[in-house]
């Protein structure tokens, strides 16, 4: 697809900062209002985050309430889509719509424009783009969040994130320490597993709640959509029933039902974990829940009940930062945890024409929320 001018300020276009699921969907609700949008990706291609995940990942919510606004995706790939097959579709959302994408180009700070109008973002190579809005959708998972864990530094044995984690072959007849029990960490576990670990354990903080991604083939995140506007007490009932109907009790593995309920866990930012093996993995004894790392000790790792172990490598599912200080930390937009303030259709008071999109994990679904969050940011932009 042709490179738009970069230098060009008349008119001022709207730029979008990324090229993730969130960055396309915006673009091209925006290019169907007639709105000129350009995407800027520090990457050489679209979907930079789903290129680097493991090869295992399929998608948690259903192919149909995945796709993004103005395509399906192919049924071909079926109900939950692997990851590579996410990265095609993305590819094919962005020459469908014939987005003006531009790539291996980062925007690294926003500013307000001299003259009061717009912005004007401060790119790689020295480039002075002037924007009418702008959209930043860099992604949930921008920047790997690894512990600063005492002793880290001089541990011998191989640290990674799981960010660098791609498949279990290179720990085949190993014994692995998965540290992390949100999704992430359960899928890699299982997968290591799976994949010919000699032995796999999975350090647990706080024991998750636990879901089936389907149940006699009613989807776990269509639940989601239903009880997302219900009083949280109410769904931390339904989900407390739910469970004990579905997942067995695995407290006798390390894995006890948490007190907290599951609406109460998600709206502190903790997801549930979909099943995608772990409980039989679990309860085969071929995943070990164990205590949560406290330090690293030399070849060893100190676990907070005071056991020491010497796995040959240690995979930290621990999360990631959104990454937003430097570009826009600045404006006064963002929480105490670097988190927008508002999201969506909606600009902060003090930077009007400044949209942030894909910075919250609903359970309702990650893409149809970005879907949402599209449409109503275009209508937004387009009024304007």
């Amino acid at each position: 697809m042709p490179e738009p001018d970069l230098t060009s300020t008349q008119p001022r276009p709207v730029y979008v900062i990324g090229a993730g699921p969130g960055g396309l969907a915006v673009a091209a609700a925006l290019r169907a209002r007639g709105v000129r949008a350009v995407v800027v990706e520090r990457s050489g291609a679209v979907g930079a985050s789903w290129r680097g995940h493991y090869d295992r990942l399929r998608l948690h919510t259903t192919r149909r309430l995945s796709a993004l606004p103005g395509l399906a995706i192919p049924r071909r790939f079926g109900r939950w889509v692997a990851r590579a097959d996410v990265v095609r579709y993305l590819e094919k959302y962005a020459e469908h719509h014939e987005l003006e994408l531009v790539t291996g180009v980062e925007v690294t700070r926003i500013e307000r424009a001299a003259d009061g109008e717009g912005w004007t973002l401060h790119a790689s190579g020295g480039r002075l783009l002037a924007a009418g809005a702008v959209v930043v959708a860099t992604g949930y998972n921008h920047t790997p969040a690894l512990p600063d864990w005492p002793g880290r530094e001089t541990y011998t044995g191989q640290l990674l994130h799981a960010a660098g984690y791609r498949n279990p072959g290179p720990y085949a007849g190993q014994d692995v320490l998965v540290v992390g029990v949100g999704n992430t960490g359960a899928e890699i576990a299982v997968d290591l597993a799976e994949g010919g670990a000699a032995r796999v354990r999975l350090a647990v903080r706080t024991a998750p709640h636990i879901v089936r991604r389907s149940t006699l083939g009613w989807p776990a995140q269509c639940t989601g959509i239903l009880v997302r506007r219900l009083p949280v007490r109410l769904v931390d009932r339904l989900g407390a029933l739910v469970a004990k109907a579905s997942v067995p009790d695995l407290t006798a593995y390390g894995l006890p039902r948490p007190e907290a309920g599951l609406y109460s866990r998600v709206r502190e930012g903790a997801i549930p974990v979909q099943d995608v093996g772990l409980i039989d993995a679990v309860r085969a004894g071929r995943v070990e829940p164990v205590a949560a790392v406290a330090s690293f000790d030399g070849a060893g790792v100190l676990l907070a009940d005071g056991t020491r172990i010497t796995p040959d490598a240690v995979v930290a599912a621990t999360g990631y930062r959104r990454g937003l200080e430097g570009l826009v930390g600045h404006l006064g937009v963002l929480d105490e945890r670097g988190r927008p303030l508002v999201h969506g259709a909606r600009s902060p008071e003090q930077a009007p024409g400044l949209y942030f999109t894909g910075y919250t994990n609903p359970i309702s679904g990650m893409l149809r929320e970005l879907s949402r969050d599209a449409a109503k940011i275009a209508k937004a932009l387009s009024r304007g």
